[in-house]
């Protein structure tokens, strides 16, 4: 991977550092979630400026960032730490925050 795969790269308030490549984020927006298309600096935002952080139920290294967009609406983004360093697993818009572990609240 080089530099110019990367299309952001955030530090996160729990401590590590979350990316993820330009080829990452299109399979992303075009198989998973259409809806985050031009949504990249939204994403980031939520890494870095979450409203609450929680660990995923299902894996340990995994954690759930939930970014406020309007009552009743988030946009939720999963990422894993691995060896210290943290890569997007997907991304959704949620209607609820999934119970959890609460590792870090605003």
């Amino acid at each position: 991977m080089t530099p110019d795969d990367i299309l952001f790269e955030v530090d996160t308030p729990i401590g590590f550092r979350v990316r993820t490549t330009r080829h990452y984020w299109n399979f992303l927006i075009t198989e998973k979630h259409e809806t985050l298309s031009d949504r990249e600096s939204e994403v980031a935002r939520a890494l870095a400026e979450p409203s609450e952080v929680r660990r995923s139920q299902r894996d340990s290294n995994a954690f759930l960032f939930y970014g406020f967009e309007r009552p009743g609406r988030w946009l939720c983004i999963v990422a894993k730490r691995l060896n210290g360093d943290g890569f997007i697993i997907t991304a959704y818009p949620a209607d609820a925050i999934k119970e959890g572990e609460t590792v870090w609240r605003r």
